[in-house]
């Protein structure tokens, strides 16, 4: 079902460019705190917090005001370092909506003398707060009887906030506002708006409940608290927009357009072509070092394109050779073979087994230079050099051939195979053989990170000419003495798998001398 659900995604999912990525990204990220504020409620919630604390000061003065006027109120004077505030306890979203207040019970008895009159003297106080306020104000003596306020005779008694704060207590509760009419389209994304706000605390003298003090008040509207806040929200908006167009340039010139340079180079190098533009110095690090990546990718690409390039040219100048003699003397046996004296057979058939061999060794070698191109680093490799050179030495110990050993008694490992040690020597060492070479030297010294291997004879030497050349497959200076040219190539690609070097040392100089830099363990 899930897969199901993915493939019909991927399917219809639309091409959209990095641009439209970025920008929708920033938008969305722009629009998440106005989207939070009004969906969340964070914003509605405090208009209502703002509500209630409103009514609580008006509360605590109005109740204060009530206590001072009540008849036989004795004055206490208070701790001037008591302060008490008191916190928000209305929450939209933890709060529980009751239903709206249920209306007075009716009474056969009258309110109490004394609360009535303290009505009358605090009547003037009352109207006024009310007209600034809005807020419904309603007072209950302490049986619950209101005395002032709608529905003055009846009792709230039974209303549980009015119970608890006859008893002492500071209640806020929200009620629905049973007269409450949707008057704006979107009204009804405010929870709120059908709500209202009811507060009441009660009225302390000489240190008992007298009665309460019943105030509520629908909450500000969440979209008039919006247009109360337009200009702040305006600015918050443009700012907003200001830093998101600013943000967009910068991504879009460290990220968008240094990746669509890239793409159109990858099309380039693709084509054939070089041009790998430079590094945007606006550009993230990370799509620097992808700009540096590439153009070292696109220049082992471009070497790697040559050399195919010259490899096949140079292999197909190789077995031509061999070929067009194979087939000439085929083509001569074919028409003259039945008059050819026997001599003459056996020479043309021993220039098709030369030819041939030539071929097969052609073959061999060209299968040795692909696995020492291919050859990777092998890990955890410590190889005594200086071992593997005695172990040469006595291998090729042979009559009118002196090879000399120059080496420390105790040197590091290298982080070479043994096999590719013993393939490098011994190329250079018949190398040497085939130039004439009676004595070779080989002179080991430790360089700090790696082991130099010194390799010289007293042949007829490289000339300057050919040293630069000396290293490029198929070239020699032997093929009649049926030399392949790729000794050295195969010697320095098994070097580089390893992190060595081989490098001709004195080109043009009285002998051969090469030297080998072999990388040593743990350095």
């Amino acid at each position: 079902m899930i897969r199901a659900l993915k493939d019909a995604v991927k399917r219809r999912w639309p091409s959209l460019r990095l641009r439209t990525i970025l920008l929708a990204t920033l938008l969305f990220t722009a629009a998440l705190p106005g989207v939070g504020a009004l969906f969340l409620r964070v914003y509605e919630n405090t208009l209502v917090r703002q509500t209630e604390a409103e009514l609580v000061a008006q509360g605590a003065a109005l109740a204060a005001a009530a206590q001072a006027l009540w008849p036989g109120a004795t004055p206490t004077p208070g701790d001037p370092r008591d302060y008490r505030p008191e916190a928000s306890t209305i929450d939209l979203r933890t709060t529980p909506v009751l239903d709206e207040r249920p209306p007075a019970q009716p009474r056969a008895e009258a309110g109490d003398p004394q609360a009535i009159e303290m009505v009358r003297r605090l009547e003037p106080i009352l109207r006024t707060t009310q007209r600034t306020t809005l807020a419904s104000i309603q007072l209950v003596d302490r049986s619950g009887v209101i005395v002032r306020g709608a529905g003055v005779g009846g009792s709230y008694a039974q209303v549980g906030e009015v119970a608890q704060g006859l008893h002492g207590q500071v209640t806020t509760v929200l009620r629905r506002n049973g007269a409450y009419s949707q008057r704006y389209a979107f009204e009804w994304l405010s929870r709120a708006s059908s709500l209202r706000i009811h507060h009441v605390r009660p009225i302390l003298v000489n240190g008992r409940v007298v009665g309460a003090l019943l105030l509520s008040r629908s909450p500000r509207a969440l979209f008039r608290g919006l247009y109360e806040d337009r200009g702040k929200i305006i600015l918050g908006v443009v700012l907003i927009f200001g830093i998101l167009i600013v943000l967009a340039g910068l991504v879009s010139r460290g990220i968008a357009r240094p990746i669509e340079a890239l793409g159109r180079a990858t099309r380039g190098v693709a084509a054939g072509t070089d041009a790998v533009p430079d590094t945007p110095s606006t550009a993230a690090v990370e799509i620097r070092e992808l700009y540096e990546n590439f153009r070292a990718m696109a220049g082992v690409i471009d070497r790697r394109s040559r050399y195919l390039r010259d490899f096949a040219a140079s292999v197909s100048h190789e077995f031509k050779t061999p070929l067009t003699g194979i087939a000439g003397a085929i083509e001569l046996l074919e028409d003259h073979g039945a008059t050819m004296t026997p001599s003459e057979r056996a020479r043309f058939l021993a220039n098709i087994k030369a030819d041939a061999a030539r071929l097969s060794q052609l073959v061999a070698r060209l299968m040795d230079l692909a696995r020492a191109d291919m050859a990777q680093p092998e890990p955890d490799v410590a190889v005594d050099a200086a071992a593997v050179v005695r172990q040469l030495a006595d291998a090729f110990d042979i009559a009118g051939f002196d090879l000399r050993i120059e080496a420390a008694d105790a040197l590091p490992l290298v982080a070479v195979p043994r096999s590719t040690l013993e393939a490098v020597l011994t190329t250079l060492l018949e190398n040497a053989r085939h130039a004439g070479a009676s004595r070779v030297t080989i002179a080991l010294e430790d360089k700090g990170d790696a082991i130099e291997l010194a390799v010289s004879d007293n042949g007829k030497g490289i000339a300057a000419a050919d040293a630069e050349r000396i290293f490029e497959p198929f070239f020699t200076t032997k093929r009649a003495q049926g030399g392949t040219g790729l000794g050295l190539a195969i010697s320095l690609s098994l070097l580089r798998a390893s992190g060595g070097r081989l490098v001709l040392a004195d080109p043009g100089a009285a002998g051969a001398c090469f030297l080998l830099a072999l990388p040593t363990v743990g350095r």
